[in-house]
């Protein structure tokens, strides 16, 4: 009896150390599965980036005017942004000649300051004038040329009538504000209205030809 229930003991161990063993070996087995798919994983992410910079690398392969045109075409993708500030301007000068018609200088004027974007001298000290005075770009009809002409030669006639543009609208809008809020004839503020609109309309169509587009 003795030596019968020694052997079922022996027989016990033997089978409890074969299932560690089993055990040992399916945690080993999941392991290494797991590591191989962590590695799968690294290396698709590896494939992945660098099949990325191929590609980017070969839409900037396409010459030295390649990227330059892929350029102008997302310019041109972003013109309706770019309209936008100058179609509104439109919009309240026109509303700023309604109001000054209808005698309301001092609401006109503040439509045209609106209009003018931050374009027009300000008043000493004023936090526009601060920002100017550190060299922060604070007209926006400014922002839009340098925007819209970035990618041509500054001896690009394109760029040089858009520049010239600019200047004669920031000068048709100081004259038009001086002429609003100064007591001045009504003939003249009409025909500084004209002829800031025709500058606007001007500027529109140098930042288009900048993009180019109609």
């Amino acid at each position: 009896m003795a030596m019968a229930a020694a052997t079922m003991e022996a027989r016990h161990s033997e089978i409890h150390q074969f299932s560690l063993q089993q055990a040992d070996k399916s945690v080993s087995t999941k392991c290494s599965t797991a590591s191989r798919r962590l590695s799968l994983v690294s290396l698709a992410v590896a494939i992945t980036a660098c099949s990325q910079k191929i590609d980017t690398a070969q839409a900037f392969s396409l010459g030295t005017s390649g990227p330059k045109e892929w350029l102008k075409q997302q310019k041109k993708r972003t013109a309706d942004f770019l309209l936008v500030p100058i179609a509104r301007s439109r919009e309240r000068l026109e509303s700023a000649f309604l109001l000054f018609s209808s005698s309301n200088p001092l609401e006109a004027g503040n439509l045209i300051r609106i209009a003018a974007r931050d374009c027009i001298p300000v008043e000493a000290g004023s936090i526009l004038d601060l920002q100017s005075r550190t060299g922060v770009e604070v007209c926006t009809f400014r922002l839009l040329v340098k925007n819209a002409a970035s990618l041509l030669d500054n001896s690009d006639p394109v760029k040089i009538k858009a520049y010239l543009a600019l200047e004669n609208l920031i000068r048709s809008f100081t004259y038009l504000d001086e002429s609003v809020t100064a007591p001045t004839s009504s003939t003249e503020v009409a025909n500084a209205f004209e002829l800031t609109y025709a500058a606007l309309s001007t500027f529109e169509a140098g930042i288009r030809a900048c993009l180019g587009i109609a």
